[in-house]
């Protein structure tokens, strides 16, 4: 299905709990090629700051929805690297330290209509697969040029990037250690400072939910 922004890699959680290839959001034939434009920062040496601001002539929301797409992949393939070692066990709630916990809430299921305690790695799964149906929703995430994106498109977004952030607070709060053991902690933190301009660029993250990394963003990213 190629559309507004194609489609590049989903990842989803299998039964064992590791993450597979399930579906490639691949950049489509759009009237700029954002997702490269985007992507090509990240191994550039560009500095990220300046690199998120919207290029002239290029629509905002076309420009968000390619960073929430790639954001998404690449979040989830953060998690990937590192997901054997958050188990049920290691993991007994989703958090960040002791002084920030998440809870699950999806008004739309029937099991999670109410905020619910979950262990960390089934958290990030249902997180996943929430945020994987919202960017496969035309309704939200139109794919036909000409298409208007919703009123609430947005506050949408917004709601997603909050969520997929808290993966990051989890992973460098908890599995930090595994991060440089596995040689990722570089490539992670190049992800982390352009999730995090680009949501400040943007105001699509609260402050408050940004302080759990607030004294890493501050020696990271300058």
């Amino acid at each position: 299905m190629a559309g507004r922004y194609g489609f590049a890699q989903f990842f989803s959680r299998d039964k064992v709990k590791t993450f597979k290839p399930k579906k490639k959001f691949e950049q489509g034939t759009l009237k700029f090629n954002l997702h490269k434009q985007a992507n090509a920062s990240l191994s550039s040496g560009i500095d990220l700051k300046e690199v998120v601001r919207l290029p002239p002539q290029e629509d905002l929301n076309d420009w968000i929805a390619v960073h929430v797409v790639d954001f998404f992949n690449r979040i989830n393939l953060l998690y990937g690297t590192i997901c054997e070692y958050c188990t049920e066990e290691t993991c007994t709630t989703m958090s960040g330290g002791p002084r920030y916990e998440y809870q699950w809430c999806d008004t739309d299921s029937v099991k999670y209509k109410k905020p619910t305690a979950l262990p960390a790695p089934k958290y990030i799964s249902l997180l996943m697969d929430w945020v994987e149906s919202q960017i496969n929703d035309e309704n939200i995430f139109p794919v036909k040029v000409g298409v208007p994106f919703p009123k609430n498109y947005l506050q949408v977004v917004k709601k997603l990037l909050t969520r997929l952030y808290r993966v990051f607070v989890h992973v460098y709060i908890h599995h930090f250690d595994t991060l440089v053991a596995l040689g990722a902690e570089a490539h992670v933190n190049t992800c982390y400072k352009h999730f995090y301009y680009f949501v400040v660029e943007y105001s699509l993250v609260d402050k408050k939910e940004l302080e759990p990394l607030k004294d890493m963003t501050a020696r990271i990213c300058h």
